[in-house]
């Protein structure tokens, strides 16, 4: 396994970013292609969003699970080599969601029918492990999805009360009915894991290591609030009695209201924050580095009425965030943690993050507002930090730059000592140069990309998500670019 604690560099791609036949990235011949593009460029951390199944809108922040994988990437060729597919049908489940679907049913029923009946392929067996590992999470994710499903998308606390309540014998008895359906389910997830953990091998085998993301918060409409509905502040309907957001600040007068459900701290303290610690056991499985997303809500959070229609009324309650990173290392000591904290951060959340010594983010796109003790600034990086041109909530570099009022474009070519024609490799470059131990830029950067290929606006409802490069992009001597640049910089390790 490649260590974490050196000075490194890596990239920002989201898989549905890949290029590819299907209608989205996937976990396929490409991914693998963009591993070793990695090696030969030099990088060593790949740093994704998160992973698990998305709603209509496609947000990977707003996920119907915080175990599960999203079946949009599995790779259906995979399941051609494995003989559970047709090339014919793998290319039919290659133009959309709706066929994908259909694809992994059909692949389903090979599966179960032939050869888990023989009972002779590595898979089954590898079946078997798999289902057993992820019973703490796998059946209430199942259930729930083949459940909402049947309930035509409807929100969880307005089916009937045995199911919304979670009563056994009527969930036991829906469960029966939709057998077939909660098999299926049950396949799609067991192919995501199969076709990540032959990924990850792949790259911690070449020096790479995987990068993923951790939400704070969970979508209402998701496996976990339905099937722990203890953990959250949730009336007896199922509905929230306060949700989660952020204060007014210089960005936004009213504040920002994500409206997820907060959770129940007490209840989770008492029982020795055991959600929490099965969240990160199926983060340290999958990944090699785990950022914990808006970090400053284990410190304190904005609990905000549920009724209510800004955050403005909102009030910081204390989070016993504490004694849960002192549970989560006593567990897993070995999982490499950083802490986002972007944003306006309280003296109190910094003590937490340095009295835990989780690296925290430095955004360069954040430094120039003309003042030189700006934290952003590149004298001010410290080794314990991670260093990024931008963010996938950012526009890209070159797109920012153009962006900029004249003043600030001629401030930042003379702190990079570069001329305009230079961006954006002399921010990539100035990344690296930073003292901080990691650094990560988008691969629109290193492409050299303008605006017109940002993943996310913050803020808007459509358009986002949805950028994808492909290799034509790539520039002939990029890879030997970056690798010199990171021997400059002392980030190679091969």
């Amino acid at each position: 396994m490649p260590q974490a604690n050196q000075r490194r560099a890596g990239v920002l791609l989201h898989p549905s970013s890949l290029p590819g036949e299907a209608y989205t990235g996937e976990f396929g011949a490409a991914a693998k292609r963009f591993i070793d593009a990695m090696v030969a460029a030099g990088l060593s951390i790949w740093q994704v969003l998160p992973l698990g199944p998305t709603h209509d809108d496609g947000c990977p922040y707003q996920s119907s699970s915080v175990h599960a994988g999203n079946p949009d990437l599995i790779c259906l060729d995979w399941l051609v080599d494995q003989g559970m597919l047709s090339a014919q049908q793998a290319a039919q489940g290659k133009r959309g969601p709706l066929e994908k679907r259909a694809a992994l049913d059909q692949a389903s029923q090979v599966f179960f029918e032939q050869l888990f009946s023989a009972g002779t392929s590595a898979l089954v067996s590898a079946y078997s492990e798999f289902a057993g590992e992820a019973n703490f999470w796998l059946e209430d994710y199942v259930r729930f999805q083949a459940f909402r499903d049947a309930e035509k998308s409807q929100p969880w606390s307005t089916w009937e009360p045995g199911l919304r309540n979670r009563e056994t014998d009527t969930c036991d008895r829906r469960a029966m009915e939709l057998a077939e359906q909660l098999s299926k389910l049950r396949f799609r997830q067991f192919i995501f894991h199969c076709q990540w953990v032959e990924l990850k091998a792949y790259a911690n085998e070449r020096g790479i290591l995987l990068f993923g993301d951790m939400p704070i918060y969970v979508h209402l409409e998701s496996a976990d609030v339905w099937a722990h509905q203890e953990s959250f502040d949730l009336d007896e309907y199922g509905q929230p009695i306060t949700v989660t957001g952020v204060p007014p600040d210089y960005f936004s007068a009213e504040g920002q209201l994500w409206g997820n459900p907060q959770y129940n701290w007490r209840h989770m303290q008492d029982d020795g924050f055991q959600w929490w610690l099965q969240r990160f056991a199926s983060a340290a499985r999958m990944f090699d580095i785990v950022r914990i997303d808006h970090f400053r809500a284990l410190e304190a959070h904005w609990e905000v009425p549920a009724d209510a229609t800004s955050a403005i009324n909102g009030r910081w309650v204390p989070t016993p965030g504490r004694e849960l990173l002192n549970t989560v290392r006593e567990n897993y000591p070995e999982l490499r943690l950083i802490a986002e904290n972007l944003g306006v951060i309280s003296p109190e959340v910094e003590a937490l993050r340095k009295d835990f010594a989780l690296p925290g983010m430095l955004i360069l796109q954040f430094a120039f507002d003309g003042s030189p003790d700006n934290p952003y600034l590149l004298h001010h990086h410290d080794e314990n930090d991670v260093v990024y041109s931008g963010t996938h909530d950012n526009d890209t570099s070159l797109g920012w730059f153009l962006d900029l009022d004249d003043a600030t474009r001629e401030k930042v070519c003379g702190y990079f000592n570069c001329t305009a024609s230079d961006m954006p490799w002399a921010m990539v470059s100035q990344v690296m140069a930073s003292r901080a131990n990691t650094a990560i830029v988008p691969w629109q950067d290193l492409l050299g990309l303008d605006g017109s290929h940002r993943m996310n606006t913050p803020g808007t409802t459509s358009g986002n998500w949805r950028w994808r490069f492909n290799w034509d992009q790539v520039p002939a001597d990029l890879y030997q670019r970056t690798r010199d640049l990171l021997q400059q910089h002392g980030r190679l390790r091969d």
